[in-house]
């Protein structure tokens, strides 16, 4: 089968034209690229062979042949998709737009090791390709979100603190000995951002995507594009320094965000008051049978959030910023907090069309967001 990556650089320009699904002739597609008649005709057999585009009817005639049209076909390949959680894993199947075909969750703890996880996602993967009756060369690749720091070059675990045995392990050498196309890895809270930007946000070029749950980080689009720093660290708030706080951190700091607002932060301080959590679905329950206490410690933890967060609405000044996680779930105590010290620290003109909203993608953020981090890679006109 054609290289997809291959087929999609060659033909880009006029591959981008269609990717909106809306069939063109040949001389739509020649007025809108600029390119030769000759180049056209060539990228356009190319596109055919791959079954990236095929015909689509024939325009209405303005005297002789009816002149044909070509679409965009998006179940020409499939994505495979995987979130690796703490304790759970699920992959999905998408076509080339994201849209999911078919998907699965499963209780997996990641302290198992990477060949018992990534031996998970091919196996189920491949079960959902025979699900919807396709093969593995039908796939256009794969992507992975882990949750922790990820070198995305390389695609290694680089000293993850919840990952034993992880640390440089070859994710993408493992999952392509039994997976055609590329392997793509990212961590969780940057997948989460594409994620959530591809689902609701695609027209915002500036957002802050900010997950809460056992720890907290955030995805950084900037520009409508994805930043991840020098070494791939950027959107790390967790571990920024709560002023006044010394809580002692999993890292060794004291005062850190995640030491003082996570989810795994406000079920031991309930624990602390005889009200007994440990995770942040503990918490999440306590809010929603109307506990008092568990209700002031989330809006409380949201105040100390939106304190750094204030900080990076002055730094980049985006105008959405996405709350998402399983805290989140707890509902308005937490962005009400968050709001309530954004609003009240940033400067009016970072805050005047500043949105600070839920998480439209919610649970399958993550998934929609490895899927966008292969379509991006492989459906690149660069």
């Amino acid at each position: 089968m054609t290289d997809l990556s291959t087929t999609a650089a060659e033909a880009g320009p006029l591959l981008r034209l269609l990717l909106d699904g809306q069939p063109r002739t040949r001389a739509e597609l020649i007025d809108l690229s600029g390119l030769a008649r000759s180049t056209v005709t060539g990228r356009i057999e190319a596109l055919l062979a791959s079954g990236l585009v095929v015909p689509s009817g024939e325009a209405a005639s303005t005297g002789g042949r009816p002149p044909a049209r070509f679409r965009f076909n998006p179940s020409a390949r499939l994505v495979l998709a995987a979130d690796v959680g703490a304790t759970h894993l699920s992959v999905a199947l998408t076509d080339l737009t994201g849209a999911m075909i078919g998907s699965r969750t499963l209780p997996l703890n990641i302290a198992e090791g990477p060949e018992v996880v990534l031996s998970a996602i091919v196996r189920t993967g491949l079960a959902l390709l025979t699900a919807a009756d396709r093969s593995p060369a039908d796939l256009a690749g794969t992507g992975v979100g882990l949750p922790g720091p990820v070198e995305h070059r390389t695609g290694r675990p680089n000293h993850p603190p919840i990952m034993p045995g992880w640390d440089s392990y070859d994710v993408v050498a493992r999952l392509g000995a039994d997976l055609p196309g590329p392997v793509l890895v990212d961590n969780d809270v940057n997948i989460m951002a594409l994620g959530e930007h591809s689902t609701a946000y695609a027209d915002v070029e500036h957002l802050l995507f900010v997950k809460v749950a056992t720890g907290i980080g955030a995805g950084v689009i900037s520009g409508g594009r994805l930043h991840r720093g020098a070494q791939g660290a950027a959107g790390d708030i967790g571990h920024v320094q709560t002023p006044g706080r010394t809580d002692l951190c999993r890292c060794g700091n004291q005062g850190c965000l995640e030491a003082v607002a996570s989810g795994t932060a406000i079920a031991t301080a309930l624990t602390s008051s005889d009200i007994p959590a440990s995770s942040s679905r503990d918490v999440v329950d306590l809010v929603r049978s109307g506990n008092p206490t568990a209700t002031q410690l989330v809006r409380q933890a949201g105040r100390e959030i939106g304190s750094v967060l204030a900080t990076a609405v002055s730094l980049l000044n985006p105008s959405v910023i996405v709350v998402g996680g399983s805290l989140s779930l707890a509902g308005d105590s937490l962005l009400a907090g968050i709001r309530e010290t954004v609003y009240a620290r940033s400067l009016p003109l970072a805050t005047t069309e500043l949105r600070v909203v839920p998480s439209a993608a919610g649970p399958d953020a993550a998934l929609r967001g490895a899927a966008a981090l292969v379509l991006q890679h492989t459906l690149s006109a660069s």
